[in-house]
């Protein structure tokens, strides 16, 4: 991957081109004396929300039933809860 370096001066002067090579995906190094201080990346925005897909993957992978499946049933049973409780005669 190509990296831009451009001293601030030059950021100053050109920070179009520097965006423009941002937006190509191509980081730019801004630099003082000749060391970098900064960089100009492309923007990558993050997930939001849920992904359901990689969630049930997961589940499938650890042997975990999906949402809706019958222990759903099990656990809205009193008669479950009082036995996993140890509260059965």
């Amino acid at each position: 991957m190509r990296v831009m370096e451009m001293s601030v001066r030059e950021a100053k002067a050109r920070f179009s081109a520097a965006l423009a090579a941002a937006e190509r995906g191509e980081p730019v190094v801004v630099t003082r004396h000749g060391k970098p201080v900064a960089r100009i990346m492309p923007f990558v925005a993050e997930p939001t929300g849920v992904d359901w897909e990689k969630a049930a993957r997961i589940r499938k992978e650890l042997g975990i039933a999906p949402v809706g499946s019958d222990w759903v049933d099990d656990f809205n049973d009193p008669a479950f809860s009082r036995a996993l409780l140890g509260l059965d005669d």
